[in-house]
């Protein structure tokens, strides 16, 4: 398959070699769905993995609204190499300690066939004001999510940022895009979990901000009217982080695999360092209107990656995959400077690839099944795990000894 001649070329990059870490630090946050492995049937067996997990991650995994979801929550990382580190330990650790119980995680944006319905909501205070306040709209909110946080200590330089970044939301969303399935049901979209998700209020692209003042006075009113009990309530696809120095995009499915999630993670970081060495230059990079970014938005959530693309600066079409191979040359000249040289290669390849994404990887199996929507269940199974079973050089590794021996003594 081409998807794996893509990793084996992946595999051969070297991370360039740095003196310190960058500045851009990054946070990945991933929200898994918890299965039963041999089916792949989801099952709201979160409060076991985090009750078994708590000894090794600590504050690392917590939980989402519906029992059925895991977050695990990465640590101040200070460059993509020490993702992929943390991110394959972490995923392999959950995986052996629940795998005696037939449990599973599962990177995907929705479950194939579970209806929301059937979920139990996790007992919490918070989760029970969120179901009171959204009723139907927060009960239906069977969907994961990756959020990637790039460091910018300077705030009003964070929404100059943003409001250039938005422009490539869109791409960022077409390469994750992994939620085909809505309740048993082939949507026809590549990322129908942005579709559940747009009923939030306080969600979607944010418009263009003039200065952090204003963003803050923004959340100030929220807050003084009891509309929101602090900035977290803002879910944008992108936004300036209530009490982090970060920008955190917040617009991607879960990836299918380890190496699209550090993928994606890695280019959210190149954007901002990019977008940043641009405004130091004193470069001129537009920003465009919310409804205009939109019309791409929903190009990606419809048809991925193989969406065709609105440039409106340059007043062209073009394809998507050529459109992210020009986001690809845009941040380039930083990419050695972060060491995701590895990372920007298995991008370039996946864009190749005619089932680059999960989403595309998902219809494939589907259809080569004859409709077996079971096989696409057991596929993601296999999928969440790939490259990251446990091997020697896994239970050898620092962190997996720390976590294994550290935190239980």
């Amino acid at each position: 398959m081409v998807m794996n001649k893509r990793i084996d070329l992946m595999a051969q990059q070297k991370p360039a070699r740095r003196e310190k870490p960058h500045r851009f630090t990054i946070g990945i946050e991933e929200e898994f769905q918890t299965v039963e492995r041999d089916s792949g049937n989801l099952c709201s067996s979160a409060p076991y993995i985090l009750d078994k997990g708590a000894p090794y991650f600590q504050e690392q995994i917590k939980p989402e609204m519906l029992q059925s979801t895991v977050e695990f929550i990465s640590s101040v990382l200070p460059d993509i190499e020490a993702a992929r580190k943390e991110l394959c330990t972490a995923r392999a650790l959950l995986t052996r300690l629940i795998k005696d119980q037939n449990l599973a995680i599962v990177s995907a944006g929705t479950h194939p066939t579970a209806h929301w319905r059937a979920e139990q909501r996790t007992e919490k205070e918070r989760y029970a004001e969120l179901e009171e306040e959204y009723q139907d709209v927060g009960r239906a909110i069977l969907i994961f999510g990756l959020h990637v946080h790039v460091a910018i200590p300077d705030k009003e330089q964070a929404i100059r940022v943003m409001n250039r970044a938005r422009t490539w939301l869109p791409h960022l969303l077409a390469l994750s895009s992994n939620s085909p399935f809505w309740k048993g049901h082939l949507t026809g979209l590549k990322s129908y979990r942005s579709v559940v998700w747009s009923r939030f209020p306080r969600s979607g692209l944010p418009d263009i901000l003039p200065s952090w003042a204003h963003f803050d006075s923004y959340v100030q009113k929220l807050v003084k009217l009891d509309c929101i009990d602090n900035g977290k309530k803002i879910w944008w696809d992108i936004r300036p982080h209530a009490f982090f120095d970060t920008l955190e995009f917040r617009i991607c499915d879960m990836p299918a695999t380890i190496e699209d999630t550090l993928g994606i993670a890695a280019l959210c970081q190149a954007l901002v360092a990019r977008l940043v060495r641009a405004e130091e230059r004193g470069e001129d990079i537009p920003v465009l209107a919310s409804d205009l970014i939109a019309e791409n938005k929903w190009r990606a959530m419809r048809y991925g990656l193989e969406a065709e693309m609105l440039d409106f600066v340059r007043e062209r079409k073009l394809s998507l995959r050529d459109s992210v191979r020009e986001l690809l040359d845009f941040v380039d000249e930083v990419v050695d400077e972060l060491g995701s040289r590895r990372e920007m290669t298995y991008l370039r390849a996946l864009l190749d690839d005619p089932q680059g994404t999960g989403a595309d990887r998902q219809i494939a199996v589907f259809r080569e099944s004859g409709g077996n929507i079971t096989s696409v269940q057991r596929f993601l199974v296999e999928q969440t795990m790939r490259g990251v079973e446990l091997t020697e050089a896994d239970l050898s590794s620092p962190m997996f000894h720390f976590m294994m021996h550290e935190h239980m003594s």
